[in-house]
């Protein structure tokens, strides 16, 4: 069965953070964002509770997977992305939190923005200007309009440009 070239999203910004916040503590947590291995696609299952096939992201030569963990804790992935660096911008193909951040008893709030964040912040590095694009589902528009400042473009997609782009790196990466 062959897989999609594009994802429509349909991820939530629960809150825009500054990491990611504890639900029950309200402690707030530093996180990291690195590189999945292939090591890592051992614990990336559906068995695991993960929804998408992130072994086959993994091995599209053309985009990057990463993982969203707290910094003192590598081993439990929060939430995964998968992107691919344009010239001219930075594409978000999938962002999934883990099954235990999503819905009404998530244990941590602020995944979803840490990821999107890092998406702007490599376009940053990669010479993109902050311009990070995807697809969204439809019911979802207004919500990424409104929680990150992206711009409909029509049909499903959105783009973040760069003073939207900076306005999240700037939430989510202290210098």
């Amino acid at each position: 069965m062959s897989k999609p070239n594009s994802y429509i999203l349909n991820f939530e910004v629960d809150k825009l953070t500054d990491s990611i916040i504890n639900r029950i503590s309200g402690d707030s947590f530093r996180t990291e964002i690195s590189l999945i291995t292939k090591l890592d696609l051992k614990t990336i299952t559906k068995s695991r509770g993960w929804l998408f096939d992130w072994k086959y992201e993994f091995e599209q030569p053309s985009r990057e997977v990463y993982k969203l963990t707290i910094y003192d804790n590598l081993e439990i992935f929060q939430g995964l992305i998968s992107l691919t660096v344009k010239p001219d911008h930075v594409y978000m193909f999938l962002l999934e939190s883990a099954a235990f951040n999503i819905g009404k008893n998530k244990l941590y709030e602020g995944v979803s923005g840490n990821l999107v964040a890092f998406a702007c912040k490599l376009s940053f590095q990669r010479g993109g200007d902050g311009f990070v694009s995807f697809e969204s589902k439809t019911n979802l528009i207004d919500h990424y309009v409104k929680t990150l400042g992206a711009y409909h473009f029509g049909g499903r997609l959105m783009v973040l440009d760069t003073i939207a782009s900076k306005r999240l790196v700037d939430k989510y990466f202290k210098p």
